[in-house]
């Protein structure tokens, strides 16, 4: 079967290098490549982030209101 692929230059590039390098025609190496991936387990998907995991405090802060101003924690971090 026959297929179009449209890849930016500097992809094309490269995989093109490969190919002399690897003394392999670039449709070897594309059937390689799609093959490898093909072949390869599927990799597992990010567990979703969410802000319920994270700590939470409970109680006063124990800095004041005025010191949560970008100023306030700038001098924080500073002192």
């Amino acid at each position: 079967m026959r297929t179009t692929l449209e890849l930016p230059d500097p992809l094309f590039a490269r995989l093109k290098a490969r190919a002399a390098s690897e003394r392999l025609t670039l449709k070897q190496l594309l059937r390689s490549y799609v093959e490898q991936g093909l072949d390869s387990p599927p990799q597992a998907a990010a567990p979703a982030r969410s802000a319920a995991a994270l700590p939470r405090l409970q109680g006063p802060l124990p800095i004041g209101e005025a010191q949560l101003s970008n100023a306030g924690l700038f001098e924080l971090i500073e002192s």
